[in-house]
């Protein structure tokens, strides 16, 4: 099966297309606030930079589906 990427949302979210996008923006979240919180316990520079990427990562997860949502509701 080919691995194909979704560009847009699709015209319809289904209830278990809105199950797994919580899903996924609540881990997201979570370890998002996990990063953030270690950070405070941190001393060594390089170790601060890979949970600062890590937390722009799982941010930048969090906008891309709120997006996914909010273009899916403008299909309504």
């Amino acid at each position: 099966m080919e691995n194909v990427e979704r560009t847009k949302a699709p015209d319809i979210f289904t209830g278990k297309d809105l199950d797994y996008l919580k899903d996924m923006f609540g881990w997201n979240h979570t370890a998002f606030k996990m990063m953030n919180d270690s950070l405070k316990y941190v001393e060594d520079r390089k170790v601060e930079k890979v949970i600062s990427d890590c937390s722009k990562l799982f941010l930048d997860n969090m906008e891309m589906i709120l997006n996914i949502i909010k273009d899916g509701m403008k299909n309504e």
